[in-house]
């Protein structure tokens, strides 16, 4: 069955494989969520230490790139990390596919990326945020434009095109060597499953740091 093949409907909506495969990450993470914080003690378990391992190192980098608002921009940017690793991770169960592996899931999440850039940038400026598409003139909009939609495009290319490309390499490897060499490719794909994932985050936390910082940036030249 293909990725894309359309399970069931609902009304006029095809639901397809990517979904469903979607809609059980979504599941598995907010169970794994309420399992690890039902019972928080002062003592914390092994999966409680682990899990805020991982979310202090999350604000960490965040705060390394944009100081004082790690705890603004922590939900979305580690719901962005968290996510797009357990999608590229999908593909190494037999019979499923990486969701990350679909252009519309990646445009998605790119589109999802766009419109964060904006609502952060009018949240922290302001609308004078809509000021720097004419900076330093007005001749420069259509390129700021073109611009804002070219990286865009680029974003969801980029993670569809690694994540498409590794699934395929890891069929032809096994078509050509069978199960010879399972273990070298499992490393590979676990290993491009995080780069990719820590890629699209980085890339989108310096999307929204710029539009935030576009009009403070503008204010410290005037001074």
């Amino acid at each position: 069955m293909e990725k894309t093949a359309v399970i069931f409907y609902i009304g006029p909506l095809g639901i397809t494989s990517i979904v469903i495969t979607t809609w059980g990450i979504m599941l598995a993470l907010a169970a794994l969520s309420w399992f690890a914080t039902r019972k928080l003690t002062l003592q914390p378990r092994p999966l409680q230490t682990a899990l805020e391992g991982i979310v202090s190192a999350m604000e960490n980098t965040i705060h390394a790139v944009l100081p004082g608002q790690a705890r603004l921009l922590l939900p979305f940017i580690a719901t962005l990390w968290i996510y797009i690793v357990i999608a590229n991770l999908t593909g190494l169960i037999p019979g499923l596919h990486s969701p990350t592996g679909s252009l519309s899931v990646t445009a998605g999440l790119a589109a999802l990326v766009f419109m964060s850039v904006h609502w952060f940038g009018i949240r922290q400026n302001g609308l004078h945020y809509l000021k720097h598409y004419l900076s330093p003139t007005p001749i420069l909009l259509p390129f700021h434009l073109i611009s804002e939609i070219t990286r865009t495009i680029a974003l969801a290319v980029r993670l569809f095109g690694n994540i498409m490309s590794l699934e395929l390499v890891a069929l032809l490897v096994l078509l050509v060597a069978g199960f010879l060499a399972p273990v070298p490719i499992l490393m590979l794909h676990i290993i491009e499953a995080l780069v990719q994932a820590y890629i699209f985050g980085t890339l989108a936390l310096i999307y929204v740091a710029g539009a935030m910082q576009s009009q403070q940036s503008k204010k410290g030249e005037l001074l």
